[in-house]
């Protein structure tokens, strides 16, 4: 079989497996979330999440909404040199993201809830 068959045969069935996966994955939920940032978010995005006095004290004095803790974490950056990720049970996170202003936040990330411990303005380093 020559080379340019081949290559035929391989553009033809390469093709068509595009066509099959834009046909079954369109419509779904799916996401390619790979890097550590995206997959930590992920997973904090997708608990409950309960606010603690300290935090929640923060919106308030600030007169800032706790949505802006949504957007942080779909768009923010977890700090890994900050956070405590082998601490038993519940690992520690900092997240950092800009939306209404550059905020910070500390994140207690257990089995089944995400407790955002405490919020702060982010400081120009």
């Amino acid at each position: 079989m020559k080379l340019i068959h081949r290559l035929g045969y391989y553009g033809l069935g390469l093709f068509f497996g595009i066509v099959i996966l834009i046909f079954f994955l369109s419509g779904k939920k799916t996401s390619c979330d790979y890097s550590p940032n995206a997959r930590v978010l992920k997973n904090i995005r997708t608990k409950k999440q309960s606010y603690s006095q300290a935090s929640l004290d923060f919106f308030k004095n600030n007169k800032l909404d706790t949505s802006l803790v949504s957007k942080v974490l779909k768009d923010g950056n977890v700090d890994f040199s900050k956070s405590e990720t082998d601490r038993e049970p519940c690992n520690i996170y900092f997240i950092s993201g800009i939306s209404e202003a550059p905020i910070e936040l500390e994140i207690e990330n257990c089995d089944s809830i995400a407790m955002i411990k405490n919020v702060q303005l982010k400081k120009d380093e």
